[in-house]
């Protein structure tokens, strides 16, 4: 197992994530991208406890996506499962988990202030809090997209599933942008990634 998850995991985090995988008896699978969503958490009906990760994320989200999945397992068994997902009781255990990874044997000193600050009050996914998510991707092999932070306003643009928007004006904190064939408005968080189209 401490071979696999060097492959995904910064190196002074191998052993303690193992610990965390073997005291809590999970299944961990490193499965293919999954556009929804990170990993997840699944407790399987012979009762064995199932944590899936994607593989093409960089070691830190994948570190941080490992924790957040082995949180849901301890909270609900603490807390039982009627609790909410990403509520306080989860909140709680993932933010005690995370503290002795928060480090710089760990993570680059420029990640280390962003993710302190994360997790004084983490959120449901990493995505959803911007500066994060930001900071996260900079560690991602380079590829050919945007955020919609930097598409010009006015400008077409294409998202993973093929569906055409144009960007607009910026609410408070997310940009509404048109569907092109539909013209519905949908809502896009500063920091998704988009193929930007030339005009």
């Amino acid at each position: 197992m401490n071979q696999v998850l060097s492959r995904y995991l910064p190196s002074h985090a191998v052993e303690p994530a193992f610990m965390l995988i073997k005291d809590n008896n999970v299944h961990l699978k490193v499965v293919d991208e999954r556009r929804t969503r990170h990993g997840d958490y699944r407790r399987m009906p012979d009762g064995t406890q199932q944590i899936t990760v994607n593989a093409n994320l960089n070691k830190y989200r994948f570190l941080i996506t490992l924790v957040h999945e082995i949180a849901h397992l301890l909270a609900f068994e603490k807390y039982g499962r009627r609790i909410k997902p990403h509520g306080q009781e989860w909140k709680l255990t993932f933010r005690n988990l995370m503290l002795p990874f928060i480090r710089p044997e760990i993570f680059p000193t420029k990640l280390l202030p962003i993710i302190a600050s994360h997790f004084r009050n983490p959120t449901a996914s990493s995505d959803t809090d911007a500066r994060l998510s930001i900071a996260l991707k900079s560690f991602d092999q380079p590829n050919d997209k945007n955020y919609i932070f930097e598409v010009p306003s006015g400008a077409l643009f294409r998202i993973y599933n093929g569906k055409i928007f144009k960007k607009g004006p910026k609410r408070i904190k997310r940009y509404e942008c048109l569907e092109v064939s539909t013209g519905k408005i949908y809502l896009f968080q500063p920091n998704a990634e988009v193929e930007l189209l030339k005009a």
